[in-house]
């Protein structure tokens, strides 16, 4: 939904409970300036930002496994490319 920010002001209530089914986007001189979202939303974008800004940590812990056997292979073969270094 998109209202224009007088609107958004004389209806908060309105937009309150609409934001809570969806995002209810607010716009001045013909350009969106803000969105208006659910507590519930905002939590989620939250936590898909800090999941994200891990580092990496959660996707190595997911295949750690792989990881191991990947490294330990390397380790006991070396790297398959080592002879064809062209410097």
């Amino acid at each position: 939904m998109e209202v224009t920010a007088t609107e958004a002001k004389n209806r908060l209530g309105q937009m309150l409970d609409h934001a809570q089914r969806e995002p209810v986007f607010i716009g001045k001189a013909g350009r969106r300036h803000g969105v208006l979202l659910s507590v519930a939303q905002y939590e989620e974008l939250l936590a898909a930002a800090a999941s994200r800004s891990d580092g990496g940590r959660a996707f190595h812990a997911r295949h750690r496994d792989w990881f191991d056997e990947m490294n330990a292979e390397v380790r006991e073969q070396g790297l398959w490319n080592d002879g064809l270094r062209i410097w």
